[in-house]
């Protein structure tokens, strides 16, 4: 997993006759805006929604829970069909990738949108608003140790909040048997049946060694871990993702069975299983935790395959889980896959499927209902030919 790397350019404004600069902070890589007015309590929503809509941002000066009532307030519009005379519409897609296409399309300008919302910060995380939480902690734990004054959306900063609660709190992991904390940035286990999976799969006779590549929260090389494997090779390329996969497995007090490498994907020598569960869609990712969903031209998908027989101890085995979500959209067509496997010298044992249980696999109210419903999870046992 890689991170996207922040925006770090400036923020102007004029705020009567005097001109001010700051710092503009954005993890999801989202430029600075180009034009900014000073919004308060007395800022109409239809009029904040019409200047975010033109790509101009709100620098909040108002009350902190007022501003979080504007968002919501800009959420609503941005959600609602155009009405009236000049309502055109929606577009009809000719074919599932189309639709994809369209829907990631209308989640990215409305992303762009929301982000126009934005709140000033002190150099301490301090935010100089009426009724404004303290946020240290969390901004810590997102953004690292403090340097000076910045402008950031309040979208992201919810998004960092909620990211503290998910860390603090855990996410419970039937799998497991325990909890894992998730960090900002770094994809939480939240699909239990993949997890399940790799908890049932029968394991190599005589395994001992296992790589686990691209661990993410450590949540597989912990599942491993407990199954009985003697020692789990964990890697990432993310060093946000290695600090959050130690902190988890030293609660789970599983650090001495699991090593942590920074590597682009596999580590040096030979495994009787090697995991991988790489992001499950191709696609440019477009913020930090989207590089857990997708894979660029399938490059960790293509990689670990091409190059995983080469790490693979006689016997072993190589598991792939892997959604077909991308074949339901027509991203990837399943001949692509079978047709890596066979290039990286593999063939296949067994695959083993689940269904998702997630709630928008059976919202019908979903742009992608149709490929969600049909969506399988599998696990792929894999050998060297």
């Amino acid at each position: 997993m890689i991170s996207a790397a922040p925006a770090t350019t400036r923020i102007e404004w004029l705020e009567g006759d005097t001109a001010h600069a700051a710092l503009w902070r954005s993890q999801s890589g989202m430029p600075a805006p180009r034009r900014v007015v000073i919004a308060n309590d007395q800022t109409a929503a239809d009029t904040a929604y019409r200047l975010a809509c033109e790509g101009t941002a709100l620098l909040w000066r108002g009350d902190f829970q007022n501003a979080r009532q504007l968002l919501q307030a800009l959420a609503r519009r941005a959600d609602a069909r155009p009405t009236g005379k000049r309502a055109r519409a929606p577009k009809v897609a000719a074919s599932p990738a189309e639709a994809f296409h369209l829907h990631r399309q209308a989640q990215s300008q409305r992303a762009r949108t929301l982000a126009m919302l934005v709140i000033p910060f002190e150099a301490d995380y301090r935010i100089a608003l009426r009724r404004a939480p303290d946020v240290a902690l969390a901004c810590n734990e997102a953004y690292g140790r403090p340097t000076e004054p910045f402008v950031a959306s309040l979208r992201e900063l919810l998004g960092v909040i909620g990211a503290h609660e998910w860390r603090k709190n855990g996410v419970d992991v039937a799998a497991l048997g325990a909890r894992i904390h998730p960090w900002y940035g770094v994809f939480s286990p939240i699909r239990g049946e993949y997890l399940q999976l790799v908890e049932q799969a029968p394991l190599p006779a005589g395994a001992t060694l296992a790589f686990d590549i691209g661990t993410g929260t450590g949540v597989l090389a912990a599942i491993l871990a407990r199954r009985g494997l003697a020692q789990v090779v964990a890697t990432d390329l993310d060093p946000r993702a290695l600090s959050c996969a130690r902190e988890n497995l030293q609660r789970l007090q599983l650090d001495t069975q699991v090593e942590l490498q920074q590597a682009d994907l596999f580590p040096p020598g030979r495994a009787a299983l090697v995991v991988c569960n790489p992001p499950w869609l191709p696609g440019r990712p477009s913020s930090a935790i989207e590089h857990a969903i997708y894979d660029p031209d399938s490059r960790m998908l293509k990689g670990f395959l091409h190059g995983v027989g080469a790490h693979l101890a006689p016997g072993g085995e190589a598991w792939l889980i892997l959604s077909d979500l991308a074949e339901h959209l027509g991203l990837r067509p399943r001949a692509a896959l079978l047709e890596w496997i066979d290039q990286g010298g593999l063939q296949v044992i067994e695959r083993i499927d689940t269904r998702p249980v997630h709630p928008r696999a059976s919202d019908a109210s979903d742009p992608l209902h149709a490929a969600r419903a049909a969506e399988l999870t599998s696990l792929w046992r894999l050998s060297t030919r």
